[in-house]
């Protein structure tokens, strides 16, 4: 007999932004138990989860009522253990002593218990596995409700089991189960009566006003929106993804209306508005074709009416005070400019063990200086940039909403009369701020990004704080992957180890392989998520090149390199190279060309030294692909050098000039890559 199984938890309002994991891991969790315990084959099962702010379920269809019995071989100690081992390893599995085999393995023979799992009834072990699940999904903080000792993350007010029709008995966190649940908290009349697990969701539907499952929920409220938009003919914009997953976790049956608000509002930085309505109200905001704010905004409302006009009018007047707040906080940030607000700095902790932000500016002053000039760029405005870059963090809007830092120093420091190249770099300096977002432009205020991300990488590595394992607190990866990012994409001509000696003078410099080393591990990801193999990035990145931006052209050389049929041979040759020179006490000697002796030694440095001059005219140009092409045609000069050529000769003068020959020879093969690196 199979059926479907439909659990559901009526809980009061869940928390919105983690609501969407919740079901998803509250379904899993019972499927993974229920698909462990034999009671479905997961090849053959699907299961739908579903969430809304009141409730987290799962329906599974075709749940055995009784688990299948299975048998499974496990092997236990060696047939040497102690008596008292092999017992407890019987006992363990259910089994007699006398019925355990012996089979021989790798590591010698072992006992094997053959147990049977499986054979429970569902109906006896369901609350087993809710309570279960209930334990392990990931929560913070739970809370108690009533006089009870239960504990979750919000209140309990319902528990469902439904094995097809019937109910399965049993208690969760208190609660008896039913065959009853709740609709929409306002659109829906009193309880309602579940028939079968397969009915639930169309139930809800249509006698509880609940759309259950959130990723349908999720589309029709992006529908819409889409839809009202353009009849406003407008757009949302970008970036309101997070927004309508959480919106999404705040409504049972969705509805969209559009508000509007006072255009006066207008003359406040859009930025403003726009977090304003998106993370106070829930608002999507609306924009005009090329971008621009409009005076109207979306509200998804958790009820649909035939007249919303109260819905909208009430949802007006709520965020005018908000936008009064923004305009507020901008007025009264203008009265005061950004450099009079720096010295404050002082008085704001950057790293007890770094000192005030005021010493941080003064850092990054002088790095961003420093880079400009390497760039060529204006060194002084890069500075004044620097030096005005953290102000705005003392700024009644930036404290309101820290998002807007950079964003906010831009608006005052163009009010405040400062070059755009200046306004511009303060805002930038600040980016890439997340993965795939844009780079800073210009010079100047790549100088200073690159300034802010150095500082605090050479800074906190100085002071032991470099990231372990999954934590990261300072966000050091994501400072030295915007780095690397700036210095790659915008194509800057600097050197890496450099930069970093730079960054590290005020910290004493020190030993930076651990902080080059740092840069270079990310870097490797950055590339290989650009499409190379990991063969071909160890090739290029075992050489530390200094220069970044020159790296994924290099890259492409080496992937075209081993398309070509010389490099099997070559890449083999250059391995054999690496293990004689390893064991060689003599291949720093000079080559000297009169001790070549044989006719494939002589032809082969006549080859090198005419594939030379070319490799390094290519280099030169920065046709590196061009560059590994010329080394290919030594194939023809090397396979009869190693053929014919007695490298470990017995004559040490011999010996010696040879290896020096070979050592000559890999310089030349392993220009900007390790070719060796190529094969498995």
């Amino acid at each position: 007999m199979s059926a479907s199984l439909l659990v559901e938890l009526l809980t009061e309002e869940l928390p919105p932004k983690a609501l969407k994991e919740l079901g998803v891991n509250f379904a899993s969790f019972i499927y993974e138990e229920l698909v462990r315990q034999n009671f479905v084959v997961k090849t053959e099962v699907p299961r739908l989860g579903f969430a809304t702010p009141r409730r987290l379920a799962v329906m599974v269809p075709k749940v055995s009522a009784q688990a299948a019995v299975q048998e499974k071989e496990v092997q236990g100690p060696a047939t040497s253990a102690p008596q008292a081992a092999v017992a407890g390893f019987a006992k363990k599995h259910g089994v007699a002593v006398e019925s355990l085999q012996k089979q021989k393995t790798p590591k010698g023979e072992v006992f094997v218990a053959r147990a049977k799992t499986g054979g429970a009834s569902l109906h006896a072990i369901l609350p087993e596995i809710v309570d279960k699940a209930l334990k392990r999904l990931p929560i913070p903080k739970v809370m108690r409700w009533g006089s009870g000792e239960e504990q979750f993350v919000r209140p309990v007010h319902g528990l469902v089991m439904l094995y097809g029709e019937q109910v399965v008995p049993g208690k969760v966190l208190g609660l008896e189960s039913r065959k009853v649940t709740l609709g929409h908290r306002f659109m829906a009349d009193g309880e309602i009566q579940l028939w079968s697990a397969d009915d639930y969701e169309s139930t809800l539907l249509e006698k509880g006003k609940v759309v259950v499952d959130f990723e349908k929920r999720e589309k029709e409220i992006q529908k819409q929106l889409e839809s009202e938009a353009k009849r406003q003919g407008a757009s949302l914009g970008i970036d309101y993804g997070v927004l309508l997953n959480e919106v999404t976790a705040l409504v049972e049956f969705p509805a969209v209306y559009t508000g509007v608000f006072d255009s006066a509002f207008m003359e406040v930085p859009q930025e403003c508005l726009i977090l304003t309505m998106r993370q106070n109200q829930k608002y999507f905001p609306l924009f005009d074709q090329s971008g621009g704010l409009l005076p109207k905004f979306l509200i998804v409302s958790n009820m649909k009416v035939a007249d919303p006009r109260h819905i909208v009018g009430g949802n007006e007047r709520v965020v005018r005070p908000r936008l009064e707040d923004a305009r507020f906080f901008y007025n009264q940030d203008r009265k005061v400019r950004l450099e009079a607000r720096v010295p404050q700095l002082g008085k704001v902790v950057y790293h007890n063990k770094l000192g005030s932000q005021l010493d941080r500016v003064g850092r990054i002053k002088l790095l961003a200086g420093a880079i400009a000039r390497m760039l060529g760029a204006d060194a002084l405005k890069a500075e004044r940039a620097a030096e005005l870059a953290k102000a705005d963090l003392l700024s009644g809007m930036v404290g309101e909403f820290p998002e807007l830092q950079g964003i906010m120093g831009r608006y005052y420091a163009r009010h405040d009369g400062e070059p755009a190249e200046v306004a511009d770099a303060i805002e930038a300096h600040y980016r890439p701020r997340f993965a795939g977002d844009r780079l800073p432009e210009g010079p100047i205020a790549c100088a200073v990004a690159l300034a802010d991300k150095l500082d605090a990488l050479a800074g906190l590595f100085s002071i032991g704080e470099q990231p372990t394992g999954e934590k990261d607190p300072f966000g050091l990866r994501r400072a030295a992957l915007g780095a690397i990012r700036i210095l790659v994409e915008r194509k800057l001509a600097l050197s890496l180890p450099e930069l970093l000696r730079s960054a590290s003078t005020p910290y004493k410099g020190g030993n930076l392989a651990p902080l080059q080393g740092f840069v270079y591990d990310r870097f490797a990801g950055y590339l290989k998520d650009l499409g190379f193999s990991t063969l071909q990035v160890d090739a290029v990145l075992s050489k530390h090149p200094p220069r970044l931006d020159l790296v994924p052209q290099q890259l492409e050389a080496v992937k075209a390199f081993q398309a070509l049929p010389e490099a099997e041979s070559l890449i083999a040759a250059n391995k054999r190279i690496r293990n004689i020179l390893r064991k060689s006490e003599a291949a720093e000697g000079a080559l000297d060309p009169k001790l070549l002796k044989e006719p494939e030694e002589k032809a082969l440095f006549q080859s090198m030294q005419k594939v030379g001059s070319e490799v390094h005219k290519f280099i030169d140009a920065g046709n590196y692909e061009a560059s590994l092409g010329a080394t290919a045609t030594l194939k023809l000069s090397v396979d009869p050098f190693f053929d014919k050529v007695l490298v470990n000769a017995e004559d040490a003068k011999l010996r010696a000039n040879r290896h020096a020959l070979l050592k000559e020879l890999e310089n030349l093969m392993n220009q900007f890559a390790d070719i060796s690196k190529l094969s498995e």
